[in-house]
């Protein structure tokens, strides 16, 4: 049906298209024309979106690990290839990334009223760098992409915030200029290593490469002690851009302070960066590393679930409670990700892409009431659901999705983290499902507080409901929470092939007293059993 996707650079299509688009906005629209210039925005992703479909249809769950390589040589003198591939894990996340663009772009309508145009430029550059990160096979790219998506949102923040933009756009600015350079750093390590060594280390002698795919094949053979700092410095990185504790803090600043549309694609998509690095690169890259890092990993994961959880609950804005809620759920997946097992890793991806739906989906609805009373303070609220029946009802089903009902997509990724947990040590599932009640009462008690009782601020008595415009932005998100929650066997039949190589790699170098314990412990239960 779209067999063409295999005669075209598909990936480069589908990353650049709205880079083009912007350079469109820049040269050829006025700044006066700003109805045409929304539109012709929204145009654009919304074209991407439906030229990146086909990756779902024509990607092989059971071909090659890498699908729809773009491969040509770049910078020779430096081993530099302009390389495209994708998995099934980044597979997904790039489309999650091309459907929450027309999602953010149409919730800006209404919210942005000056400079449209360098906003929706912005917005614009800031999707093809997104896609560039998950798409790069080569660590050159990918550091390029991975710097490029930071200017367009220091601005977006900067610019388009709140009373306190410019302190937040700065934060979160440096916070990440940081992380990138360690990350840097950590890149340059297993460049020299893999050519022509490296500190005393002999290195390989292999050809100049900045091959992600060649660095995965030597990884397993790098030396342990280089294997631990180059982790560290890919930690930073990454955890700073996840955010776990205690690299957080910028996060509620950049939310609370971001125009809706850059909060949507913040917690949608950016937040994904990091665990999609740790993924990526520390785990099948730093397998050894990552065992003698693996108890200071989970107990950070496990803090930043409590630790999210408790601070949420003590938010009296509606969106510093959505943003500290993000800290608790991304400790969730990367509690699932350091199970270093299929479940727990399985649950992590999915948990991924369920974060970005639901919690994107409660940063539009903050908006949408936001705009309507311009305060988010729960306290401003109560009674609202006589008023706003559909509103209420879009909202408590995002609630249950991201608190993890039964039949919606949060249940699915955080039961499989739970198994994956349980499996590896039983009492990190422990703590984990005091994370699943702690997310229960913060927000309950914020649906609760908003929307029940009776209207006691007479500004909310003539609050309208929902817009067309409003509806068509949400239904996405609520059917995608549905069907991920009814029927999630696509999602993981996509990721069961780049799980399974990661798990392969590093059950390979799980250091041998570890192995025997888990042998032991499990010949314990089973003898257990039999004796029942």
């Amino acid at each position: 049906m779209f067999d063409w996707v295999h005669q075209v650079p598909i990936l480069s299509i589908v990353c650049y298209v709205p880079l083009i688009g912007s350079l469109f906005v820049i040269f050829f629209m006025k700044e006066a024309n700003a109805a045409s210039i929304k539109k012709f925005a929204t145009g654009v992703v919304t074209l991407d979106f439906m030229v990146s479909l086909p990756l779902w249809f024509e990607f092989d769950p059971q071909g090659e690990l890498f699908q729809f390589r773009e491969s040509f040589s770049w910078i020779e003198s430096l081993g530099v290839r302009y390389e495209f591939g994708i998995d099934g894990i980044a597979l997904l996340l790039v489309l999650l990334t091309t459907l929450l663009g027309p999602i953010a772009f149409l919730s800006s309508w209404s919210a942005i009223k000056e400079r449209q145009k360098e906003y929706y430029v912005f917005m614009l550059m800031l999707q093809t760098g997104m896609m560039g990160v998950f798409m790069a096979m080569d660590f050159f790219l990918f550091y390029v992409f991975w710097e490029v998506m930071l200017l367009p949102m220091y601005f977006l923040i900067g610019v388009w915030g709140g009373p306190r933009k410019l302190y937040a756009a700065i934060k979160f600015f440096l916070y990440t200029l940081v992380g990138s350079v360690l990350m840097l750093l950590g890149i340059l390590a297993l460049y020299f290593y893999n050519s022509s060594g490296l500190f005393g280390y002999g290195g390989l002698g292999n050809p100049k490469t900045f091959s992600i795919t060649q660095f995965h094949e030597i990884g397993a053979g790098l030396p342990p002690d280089l294997q631990f700092w180059i982790f560290l410095a890919f930690f930073v990185g990454f955890a700073i851009k996840v955010p776990m504790f205690p690299f957080h803090t910028w996060l509620p600043d950049a939310h609370v302070e971001a125009p809706t549309a850059g909060s949507v694609i913040l917690a949608g998509v950016l937040l994904k960066m990091g665990t999609y690095g740790f993924v990526r690169f520390s785990l099948p890259i730093l397998p050894q590393a990552t065992w003698e890092l693996l108890p200071w990993m989970v107990g950070l994961s496990i803090i930043g679930i409590v630790y999210g959880g408790l601070v949420a609950m003590a938010q009296k804005d509606m969106k510093k409670l959505v943003a500290y809620s993000s800290v608790s759920h991304l400790g969730f997946v990367m509690l699932g990700m350091f199970a270093l097992n299929s479940a727990g890793l399985n649950g992590s991806i999915l948990q991924m892409i369920n974060h970005g739906l639901s919690t994107g989906a409660l940063f539009l609805l903050v908006g949408v009431i936001y705009e309507r009373r311009h305060t988010r303070l729960i306290a401003d609220y109560g009674g609202i659901s006589a008023k706003m029946p559909a509103f209420a009802t879009i909202f408590l089903i995002i609630t249950m999705a991201s608190i993890g009902l039964p039949t919606l997509n949060g249940f699915v990724g955080e039961f499989t983290i739970l198994v994956g947990a349980f499996d590896r040590v039983w009492w990190w599932a422990v703590w984990g499902a005091v994370g699943i009640v702690l997310g229960a009462a913060y927000m309950l008690w914020m649906y609760q507080r908003v929307f029940f009782g009776p209207i006691t601020n007479p500004d909310n008595e003539n609050l309208e409901d929902l817009n067309g415009r409003e509806l068509l932005y949400l239904m996405p998100l609520v059917i995608l929470c549905f069907w991920i929650g009814l029927y999630p066997k696509p999602f993981f039949k996509i990721i069961e092939k780049p799980v399974d190589y990661i798990v392969g790699i590093v059950d390979a170098a799980q250091p041998a007293g570890m192995a025997l314990a888990d042998e032991a412990e499990s010949l314990h239960a089973t003898d257990e059993e039999a004796g029942h």
